[in-house]
């Protein structure tokens, strides 16, 4: 990924933040292709993905355009924006501007005598073993990779405890994989009780349970997170200690609060006009865009969306689409 060693060694190169476009080539299974990088290179043994320096007059869609086609001898036909990260090597800081590549025409072929490897994550299994090292600005990228494109809040309060289960059920026998329990007209006991009944079919199926809100609920049940609501943004001084951790944002400063807490994905709404609140305010996707991009964590989009608003999301720089009553 880095081009140009003799200029990134100099002081004064040090000092400036160099562009880099990063891909995530994505097969249908989800696997995705991961490079090391060759004897003659910085960080010479060290697994990344694939991709270069942004070089002047470039944007960083075309940069990974460029850089695939010399680096892997592929020609991009469809690749979303993602995340962007930044991070301070020794030698450099680094912007990578990460794009989601599912469409390439041409067979992979390693141009600069590089190794590749299809890996998966932790929800599926591998195509072969998991490479390593690392290298350590591409790491974070691997959990933002776990996180599926479909997430699902829950509607209880309109389906009934019984109807919903049942749709629950089917839902994860479709591939659902990540679930928010949201019931805000739950009493505690209740709501605890209404996780507890969920938790085992969860489990079965490897999904992940979000708690809306109530950190120490997540906590006690062994939930695998919390989603914060804009006041908890704001009155936190450190990230709940559960493995994920969510936030919802309805602007850019409460998305920027997000990824300073340290939360693993956020979700930005509303995105279109809602059944529940239809005359309100949104976003819009152009707004939505504008809000996500740049962000260093996954963004979902939600709000009036369906699941016929998925590849919309996704050329909209989001990670997925949350669904509440489309979910069901």
């Amino acid at each position: 990924m880095f081009k140009n060693e003799a200029s990134l060694n100099n002081p004064i190169e040090k000092t400036k933040i160099v562009e880099v476009a990063a891909a995530v080539l994505q097969c249908p299974d989800n696997s995705f292709l991961l490079a090391q990088r060759p004897s003659d290179k910085i960080w010479a043994g060290y697994w990344e993905f694939p991709g270069g320096k942004v070089e002047p007059g470039e944007t960083p869609y075309h940069a990974l355009v460029r850089e695939l086609r010399e680096e892997l001898g592929i020609t991009v036909t469809t690749a979303y924006p993602w995340l962007t990260r930044v991070f301070t090597y020794p030698h450099a800081t680094v912007r990578l501007h990460f794009f989601r590549v599912t469409a390439w025409s041409g067979e992979l072929h390693p141009h600069e005598g590089q190794q590749f490897a299809w890996q998966s994550t932790s929800l599926a299994p591998p195509r072969g073993e998991k490479v390593s090292p690392m290298l350590p600005a591409n790491a974070p990228v691997l959990r933002a990779l776990e996180l599926p494109a479909l997430y699902a809040i829950s509607n209880v309060q309109e389906l009934g405890e019984q109807e919903f289960m049942r749709r629950l059920e089917a839902a994860l026998h479709n591939g659902l994989r990540l679930v928010q329990l949201r019931e805000k007209n739950y009493e505690r006991g209740a709501l605890r009780a209404l996780a507890m009944q969920m938790l085992p079919l969860l489990r079965q199926h490897d999904v992940r349970l979000i708690i809306n809100a109530d950190i120490e609920l997540a906590g006690e049940i062994g939930a695998d997170g919390v989603q914060l609501t804009g006041a908890q943004l704001a009155e936190l001084g450190e990230r709940p200690a559960l493995d994920w951790c969510a936030a919802s944002c309805h602007n850019a400063g409460e998305l920027r609060r997000a990824e300073a807490l340290g939360c693993d994905f956020a979700l930005l709404s509303p995105v279109l006009a809602t059944q529940s609140h239809p005359g309100a305010p949104h976003l819009g996707w152009e707004n939505f865009a504008a809000v996500a991009a740049g962000a260093s964590i996954p963004v979902y989009a939600l709000g009036g969306l369906t699941r016929d608003d998925m590849q919309t999301a996704w050329q909209h720089g989001a990670h997925g689409i949350a669904l509440l009553r489309q979910a069901w």
